[in-house]
Parts: C-alpha cells; sequence; structure tokens
C-alpha cells in the first residue's frame, strides 16, 4: 500500500489546512449575556501533522498515526504583543498531558499550535502528569503559570494504581516559550487543584485561589473555593485558606466549585468565573458560574447570581467525560469585550464573546440563589409581576451603592488576565 503513500499525505495536509483556515462566527441565538462562536477553536485535528504522523515514507510507508492525541482542552488563555494565545492541556494517548501553545490574530478563529510542546522543567520530585493551566498577568511583571502536577500516592496499595496527590505546580515566564519551574504551593490541605493567582498583591503578598480537597477526587469538607497569603512566590507556603465562596446543598456546586481563570478587575468588583459539579444519576455534571468580590476586599462575595452561568448544550455533552463545561482562561479587550474560552467534556475547546457591560449587569442584576423551592417561586413571581405590571424600565445595574448615571464607563481601566 506504499503507493498511496503521497496521497494519503496530500489529503491530511488539505483537510489540516481548511481545518486551520476556517473562519468562526458568532452563532445567531444567545442569551443576552454571551454568544457562542460556531465552531471548536482547538480540537485534537488542530495539533500539527508532524506530531502525530511519521511523515517519512521509508519509515512510516502505510503513513500510520505513530502519537496519538486524544484531547486538547482546559487552556489557559492571555493576549500578548495584540495576540491571543492559549496554553492548551494536550492529552496524548497514554493518558500523559502536557502543555502546548496555539495562537490567533482575532481570538476565535485561525488557532495554529507552535511547532514544539511546552518544555516544563520539573521539580526535584518529577510529575507525573501535569494539566489545566491558569495564566495571569501579576503587578510583579512577570506572567505566572499555574497548574496541577500529579504524583502518584506513595500510601497507596499496589493494587490501587490510580490513588494520586495533586499539588499546585507554579511557572513564570516572558514569552511562553522560556518558563522558570518555581517550588510548588505548599498548603494546609492534603490535596490542591484549580488553584488561582490573584493578580494585585494583597497586603504586600500574593493572594491565592485554592480549592482545599481531602482527597484526590473528593473535595470532603474542604468546602469551597478559598482564598490564602503568601509572602513569597519563589517558595510559595499559604499557611491559612479562608473560605470565600463555599459548596452548598442541592446547588450547581454540591459536590464540589473551583476557580475558573484568574479574576477581571472592573471599576465594580472583581469579576470570578467558576465551576461547580454536582452529581446526577448519570454522573457529574460541571457547569459554569460567576460571582464578584469586593475591590478593598477580595475575600467578600458582594454578588452571586443563583444557578449556572453556562452548561454544556448539544455536542458540548459528548466526549471523553461527558456533561462537562470547565474554564480556565478568559481575555478582555481594550473595548471591554470578553473571549470565555472553555472546554466541553474533556474533549475540545471552544470560546463564547462577551462584554464587562454584559457580565456586570448579569452578576449584579440577576437574582441570587435562595436556596429552597419557595424562595425560587417567590424570586420567578416578583419577575413575573414587574413584566407584567410595571411600565417603567429597571436601570442596567440596580446595586444602591452607586448610580449609574455618576459611574464613568463599565468597562474603563479593565485588566487583562
Amino acid at each position: 500500500m506504499d503507493h498511496n503513500f503521497e496521497a494519503r499525505l496530500k489529503d491530511l495536509e488539505q483537510e489540516y489546512m481548511t481545518l486551520l483556515q476556517q473562519d468562526n462566527v458568532p452563532l445567531y441565538e444567545n442569551n443576552g449575556v454571551y454568544t457562542r462562536v460556531k465552531y471548536p477553536v482547538l480540537t485534537p485535528r488542530h495539533t500539527p501533522l508532524f506530531w502525530r504522523y511519521d511523515l517519512n515514507r521509508d519509515t512510516n510507508p502505510f503513513l500510520m498515526e505513530r502519537f496519538a492525541i486524544n484531547a486538547v482542552f482546559n487552556a489557559g488563555a492571555i493576549k500578548l504583543n495584540g495576540k491571543y494565545f492559549l496554553v492548551a492541556r494536550v492529552e496524548a494517548g497514554n493518558r500523559k498531558s502536557f502543555f502546548a501553545v496555539a495562537e490567533s490574530e482575532n481570538g476565535i478563529s485561525n488557532f495554529k499550535f507552535w511547532d514544539y510542546p511546552v518544555l516544563m522543567p520539573e521539580t526535584a520530585e518529577p510529575d507525573t502528569n501535569i494539566y489545566d493551566m491558569r495564566l495571569v498577568k501579576h503587578e510583579d511583571g512577570w506572567v505566572y503559570g499555574l497548574f496541577c502536577t500529579e504524583r502518584r500516592d506513595p500510601a497507596a496499595s499496589e493494587s490501587d494504581q490510580s490513588a494520586a496527590i495533586a499539588q499546585c505546580g507554579i511557572a513564570r515566564t516572558k514569552d511562553l516559550k522560556e518558563w522558570e519551574r518555581l517550588a510548588d504551593l505548599i498548603t494546609p490541605s492534603p490535596q490542591q487543584r484549580n488553584v488561582v493567582l490573584h493578580p494585585e498583591f494583597i497586603q504586600g503578598k500574593y493572594a491565592f485561589y485554592t480549592r482545599p480537597q481531602d482527597s484526590f477526587i473528593e473535595a470532603g469538607k474542604g468546602g469551597g473555593i478559598a482564598l490564602g497569603l503568601s509572602s513569597s512566590i519563589e517558595n510559595a507556603v499559604v499557611s491559612e485558606e479562608l473560605i470565600i465562596d463555599k459548596k452548598a446543598y442541592h446547588t450547581i456546586s454540591e459536590l464540589k466549585n473551583g476557580a475558573g481563570p484568574a479574576p477581571l478587575k472592573t471599576l465594580h468588583g472583581w469579576l470570578h468565573l467558576a465551576h461547580g459539579v454536582r452529581n446526577t444519576a448519570a454522573g457529574l455534571r460541571y457547569v459554569l458560574y460567576m460571582f464578584m468580590t469586593d475591590l478593598a476586599d477580595i475575600t467578600k462575595v458582594t454578588h452571586k447570581p443563583a444557578g449556572y452561568f453556562m452548561a454544556p448544550e448539544g455536542i458540548e455533552r459528548v466526549g471523553d467525560v461527558s456533561n462537562v463545561l470547565f474554564s480556565n482562561g478568559w481575555v478582555t479587550d481594550d473595548d471591554g469585550t470578553v473571549y470565555i474560552y472553555y472546554a466541553s467534556s474533556d474533549t475540545r475547546m471552544h470560546v463564547a464573546l462577551s462584554t464587562i457591560d454584559q457580565l456586570l449587569d448579569y452578576v449584579i442584576n440577576t437574582a441570587p440563589d435562595g436556596f429552597t423551592s419557595a424562595t425560587t417561586v417567590e424570586t420567578l413571581n416578583h419577575l413575573i409581576e414587574r413584566n407584567l405590571h410595571e411600565k417603567k424600565p429597571t436601570p442596567l445595574i440596580s446595586n444602591p451603592g452607586y448610580s449609574s448615571q455618576s459611574q464613568p464607563s463599565l468597562h474603563e481601566d479593565v485588566k487583562n488576565n
């Protein structure tokens, strides 16, 4: 069959270039808060052919795939020098993950991977698996990548080859090419995943959003998203974790929750995107939700809409681990446009478009959870009454702490993350 080598290679190259050159467009249907974009921005097929195939006719006459890529998902995001970058989690067929950088001129189309994956330095204790990087431009001048580093649990029995210890790895860079690995974050919790670095110093210290966790899978008494401070980033140690957004019974985050990307600073507070997990008869369901914390006191949640901000729809529900949405990256442009990068079902990357104005309106003006069926009906009836009987339009932002007429533009001075 080696006489088909050239024809097969030509077909593969044409298919690959067609995929990379495919224009992406926002979908018409939206809920007024965000707009999904039609096609995934990254999939396993976006990885270069020379990653997956030995392109030498002599050593691979059948042009077989030699290096399988199972999934591309859970990407950190950043905008540098006018370009949009995703540092994606690429999972090989052997289940090991690594990081790879893809870039785009417009943030929604034509993402192309760099030729080589990220060569992440190791600590004295080698990583078995690394994944889910959060990127943040910190005010100290560095770009930091915080990610999960996983190693086998040394206390596990020989019969248990799935038990693991998860911790937060930390690396920093100026250009996404050369990375300096720092010591893993130390916290009081036996396990750490979904750790995010706050983009500014708090009380002169580095602030970490953590997720205290009792075991590799279960959050246990960990209780939710926490905040801790460290005087150093090179050897980061958090001695106390204060829960700022706890999990709650019969909510979208009753099982566990975790921070997504670094929060966005606005004139009215810090916007947070997070994921919540609940149990169902069909398994775990991951959705995205939002909340806001106070500018002066980032431990204080000022607004938190009830329920999910985004849940898997259509093909997003199908994949390696179904019924999952996860986000650890977003980018804000100077005009207030927000690019929300999210993965579906641990398989592929998508983007949705919104603005700072829309997200603030959503977070501030959407009713919080009353935690019972009765309060849910009360919230709905209040909306019905307003719609059926009130004639005056409601203000864009109805927060008693300020007048919308006296405030500057909602997306002014927003910091990119």
